[in-house]
């Protein structure tokens, strides 16, 4: 009796055998990516009410309070848009804890558990959406603040670094507020969670005014704290400020020597110390809330 020979399938170039682990991660990052970005344009509102608070910090502290803050040397705009540029990405970071105890609410976790997919790929892809909201924020703040006077005061090279720059340390936060999103048992609560981590630092900080109007005992956290030291190397770069009246050392400015300042040095290294951190931190919380 003849037998019949049942052909066993080869793995195909796209399979996880032949193209690795790491392809497929990468790969399911992008779609998460992706699917965070589609529903940012289903709901616009979010993006418009997000623009909305930094414009209206702007116009704030540029028309309000802006005449009695003294900053000798220059106007107050070239010392206050860096400051905004931060507040904004930090501020918006948020969005990423609110997202993803959205999705846990919702169950779409456990769906996520439940498909062939890499673990860390659903935090990667919701912090990369994040990011480029931040981008696109960033552009249009720097479009409002030559609305009211801003001036970039380097050049065109040494802004979009300090662009970059931002977008690192938002990157590296989003990071931090996924663990917090992932801590929370719904959105509400999620957004109450980050505001009372963020709020100190960004205005306990030279975000808006210089520290030596702070009082002492104060001036020492402000001086040292990351939101401080990214807000100096903003400064830096965007409006080349390098008054040491206006950056304490020791992260006084260089960057009239074309060299990398040691704030510049300095923020990239909190920021990419706090992605090493809280990077890990979120991923293994991740996994215990996905069991």
């Amino acid at each position: 009796m003849a037998t019949t020979t049942i052909p066993v399938p080869q793995p195909s170039v796209d399979s996880p055998t032949s193209g690795g682990r790491l392809y497929w991660a990468v790969a399911d990052m992008v779609t998460m990516t992706k699917r965070n970005l589609i529903a940012y344009t289903r709901v616009p509102d979010a993006i418009f009410f997000s623009s909305v608070q930094p414009i209206m910090f702007v116009l704030l502290f540029r028309y309000v309070f802006g005449g009695a803050i003294p900053t000798p040397g220059y106007h107050y705009v070239q010392f206050l848009m860096p400051g905004i540029f931060v507040q904004t990405v930090a501020f918006g970071s948020i969005g990423t804890s609110i997202g993803l105890a959205e999705d846990l609410q919702k169950g779409l976790i456990e769906r996520f558990r439940a498909l062939p997919m890499s673990r860390w790929a659903v935090l990667a892809g919701r912090t990369t959406a994040d990011l480029c909201r931040n981008l696109f924020v960033m552009a249009l703040m720097t479009a409002v603040g030559y609305a009211v006077g801003y001036r970039i005061g380097s050049n065109v090279g040494e802004y979009l670094a300090g662009i970059l720059l931002l977008l690192l340390f938002a990157y590296a936060l989003s990071w931090g507020f996924a663990f917090v999103g992932l801590s929370a048992p719904n959105s509400e609560t999620a957004q109450l969670m980050s505001f009372p981590v963020l709020f100190p630092l960004t205005f306990a900080s030279s975000a808006f005014v210089p520290l030596q109007t702070m009082p002492g005992w104060l001036q020492g956290f402000a001086q040292h704290q990351p939101v401080s030291i990214v807000v100096n190397a903003a400064r830096d770069l965007m409006s080349g400020v390098a008054k040491p009246d206006l950056v304490f050392p020791p992260f006084t400015s260089v960057a009239s020597t074309g060299r990398m300042s040691s704030t510049v040095f300095w923020a990239v290294v909190w920021s990419l110390g706090i992605l090493a951190v809280l990077a890990p931190v979120s991923v293994r919380r991740y996994r215990r809330r996905a069991l």
